[in-house]
C-alpha cells in the first residue's frame, strides 16, 4: 500500500520520491496544502473505490497515516 500511495504522491502532486517516507509529514515535510490533500484523497477514493469521510481525512498527518487508513479498510 505504501508504494501505491507513494506513486499517487509522485504522479499527482509531483512530490520528490526520495522525500516520501512513512514518517514524512504531509504538510511540513512534503509541502502539501489543503487543496493538494483534497486532491490526494480524491485520487485514493478513485483508485481504491472507497469514500474517505472528512473527519477521517483530517487525521492524516503523515504518509503512514494515509497508508494505515487504507490498509484498515
Amino acid at each position: 500500500m505504501f508504494d501505491k500511495v507513494k506513486q499517487l504522491l509522485v504522479e499527482e502532486l509531483q512530490i520528490n520520491e526520495g522525500d516520501i517516507t512513512l514518517d514524512a509529514e504531509l504538510s511540513r515535510d512534503l509541502g502539501i496544502n489543503s487543496i493538494d490533500l483534497a486532491d490526494l484523497i480524491l485520487r485514493c477514493e478513485e483508485q481504491f473505490d472507497i469514500e474517505i469521510p472528512e473527519d477521517d481525512a483530517n487525521e492524516f498527518i503523515t504518509v503512514g497515516d494515509v497508508v494505515n487508513y487504507l490498509e484498515s479498510l
